[in-house]
């Protein structure tokens, strides 16, 4: 058991190097472009999903809104597939840094935030008092505004990081434990390895979850602008 629990999301380099780009990367050979007239399986699948995804995610949208199709589905791809990667043991996960999920956030939340300024000024400018408001109460709830604006990346990459990472290490401290008991107690270790199992597949889940959380939230933002 590795006696530093936070080295698993420690910036993996070689010789001094980092690859964390290459584990970025990575992904995308997990869904190659078709290239035949009869497409296999697995591709057949992995389209049928994203169209699937891709629908429910662009039925609230106005036409502008749609032209952030693609951008929504990569989105959404990247950040599940790379979930589902940091999985795998000796793995590491770009999406338990919380730098990287600022990156993310923050531009897609500006460019929503920008677009509403630009073409919902009138609508955009009235979330910051709602109708109605007592006079007296009007400069704390411009500022209340402002402050939950400008919170929405910050809460969408802190909510990101804060579950694949406490998912990731209950992972490492119950499969310490269950490394530890079999030495000790044989029916608590096969306990412990069953809860171990048990939160695996939760953790599957969890990916793929926080993957679409994730996205919905931009696409709602997007939505509220557009």
């Amino acid at each position: 058991m590795n006696e530093n629990l936070f080295a698993s999301f420690m910036t993996p380099s070689l010789m001094g190097i980092p690859i964390v780009m290459l584990i970025i990367m990575f992904p995308t050979i997990m869904f190659p472009s078709p290239n035949r007239l009869i497409n296999n399986r697995i591709i057949t699948i992995q389209q049928w999903l994203i169209k699937l995804i891709l629908k429910q995610m662009m039925l609230i949208h106005s036409t502008k809104g749609r032209t952030w199709s693609l951008m929504l589905i990569t989105l959404i791809l990247f950040i599940g597939t790379t979930n589902l990667l940091g999985l795998l043991p000796h793995s590491f996960t770009p999406t338990t840094q919380l730098s990287m999920n600022l990156g993310m956030a923050i531009p897609l939340w500006a460019g929503a935030v920008l677009l509403g300024f630009r073409y919902k000024t009138k609508s955009s400018l009235a979330h910051f008092l709602p109708q109605g408001t007592p006079i007296i109460l009007i400069p704390m709830l411009v500022i209340i505004e402002t402050i939950s604006l400008f919170i929405q990346p910050m809460a969408l990459a802190v909510r990101l990081t804060a579950n694949i990472t406490a998912g990731h290490l209950l992972m490492h401290l119950i499969g310490g434990a269950t490394s530890v008991l079999f030495s000790i107690s044989t029916p608590a270790a096969f306990t412990t390895f069953i809860i171990l199992l048990l939160l695996t597949m939760l953790e599957f889940a969890v990916a793929l979850i926080q993957a679409y959380v994730f996205t919905l939230l931009v696409s709602l933002y997007l939505h509220d602008n557009t």
